[in-house]
């Protein structure tokens, strides 16, 4: 298929306030044109916070934190992703052990995936912020399994030790909702944002 770009409205710039590999595949895969620009905020997760308003909280840090540095021509999106298993967050695994623990835990159930959305416009510092649920349910795993899947080490850098578009997507029997929200970036969501509160038109250039 011939290579398409969403052609963006005069001098608007479109900036990702994260470095997230995978986020950024899901941008250029929609031929969105942006750049890149990590926040440096630090991030705490509050245990007694509910999941949905940390991320949603997280999100909003994250593009304000760069919004700051930008031109006002600028739209910012930051995005923070969590998995969340019986009302607990389940972060990074600090190492293989824990990625095993994590990933017996999900073993044979649903769990919901959450991530924070948000994005700031430079110009007069509006912000809009959500966030998206994706359910996604786990096949019963083997110990085997679980053991071979961490000695590839695909789970050590992923929030539940796992990686939907990977080798990790073998363990799923269904989802509800949008894939894309899993892999990190709510597609679907981000562009309704856009369109709806940014007036942003995405239209292809071919």
């Amino acid at each position: 298929m011939k290579q398409v770009k969403i052609k963006l409205p005069g001098d608007v710039q479109i900036v990702l306030a994260s470095g997230s590999p995978r986020r950024r595949e899901i941008l250029e895969q929609i031929g969105l044109p942006f750049m890149v620009e990590p926040s440096c905020a630090e991030e705490n997760l509050d245990p007694a916070v509910l999941p949905h308003l940390v991320v949603q909280g997280l999100s909003l840090l994250k593009a304000a934190d760069v919004a700051k540095s930008q031109p006002k021509d600028a739209l910012v999106i930051g995005a923070d992703t969590v998995v969340v298993l019986d009302d607990v967050i389940l972060t990074k695994p600090r190492d293989a052990e824990d990625a095993k623990n994590m990933l017996r835990k999900l073993s044979g159930r649903c769990h919901s995936v959450l991530t924070g959305l948000t994005v700031v416009r430079c110009r007069d510092g509006k912000s809009v912020s959500v966030t998206e649920e994706t359910k996604v349910y786990f096949k019963n795993l083997k110990d085997a399994e679980i053991e071979s899947y961490v000695a590839t080490k695909e789970c050590l850098d992923k929030a539940g030790s796992y990686g939907i578009q990977g080798l990790g997507g073998l363990f799923i029997d269904k989802i509800e909702g949008d894939y894309y929200n899993v892999v990190g970036l709510p597609l679907c969501r981000l562009g309704k944002l856009l369109q709806d509160e940014f007036d942003i038109e995405l239209k292809w250039e071919v």
